[in-house]
């Protein structure tokens, strides 16, 4: 992964960030930080909000366009789209209904099977980030002050078709609950479809 790579990567799974922030992040100077991203900038894949501080001069801070977005995994979004839509027409709505819950089937057997026999729930949580990210999730766990657990998901490979049909993510709270099992509650925090930047799912131990 080259430079310019790897600061697309950076702003995908952190967010909006400053050139100095990447370069520190990167071990850049601040102007090889810059003109990477200067660069991006001109390709349309980032753009750039100045955001006010309580102190001093307001902040410059980089972020992806859709384009940008668009670098990183769909699993070919405008047709799952279209076979969506063929559903639909040819099948009707009872149709997609028994497709995603085939697919909710799936994942839950999928993720269950990654888990296995993990007893802690951190484990737990850390099997099921490791799935995801399989799937093309681009998933993380943080560990929050409280010993809570956050699942974040930087990246959503079926956003077009979650846009599309929202049934498709309808159930994931349902799901992770059953994978992770009666010793912790799953509430989502963030939601891309929401406006978010990702998808976070906050999971509090029993």
């Amino acid at each position: 992964m080259n430079t310019s790579e790897r600061i697309l990567f950076l702003l995908k799974t952190r967010g909006p960030k400053t050139a100095q922030q990447l370069a520190d992040l990167l071990e850049l100077t601040s102007m090889g930080a810059r003109r990477q991203l200067e660069a991006a900038e001109e390709k349309g894949l980032v753009a750039f909000e100045d955001v006010a501080e309580k102190v001093g001069r307001p902040s410059r801070r980089w972020l992806l366009t859709d384009a940008g977005h668009a670098r990183f995994p769909d699993r070919h979004a405008d047709l799952t789209v279209a076979l969506i839509d063929q559903v639909r027409t040819l099948f009707g709505d009872e149709a997609m209904d028994k497709l995603i819950v085939s697919r909710e089937a799936a994942s839950e057997a999928f993720y269950r099977d990654t888990i296995g026999t993990a007893t802690a729930m951190a484990e737990r949580v850390a099997a099921l980030a490791h799935a995801r990210d399989v799937e093309g999730y681009m998933a993380e766990v943080e560990t929050q002050p409280d010993g809570s657990l956050l699942l974040v998901e930087n990246h959503c490979p079926i956003c077009a078709a979650a846009r599309s049909c929202q049934q498709f993510c309808r159930s994931e709270l349902d799901v992770f609950q059953r994978v992770l099992g009666p010793r912790c509650t799953v509430e989502r925090t963030e939601h891309q479809l929401a406006g978010a930047r990702r998808c976070a799912y906050r999971i509090v131990p029993a």
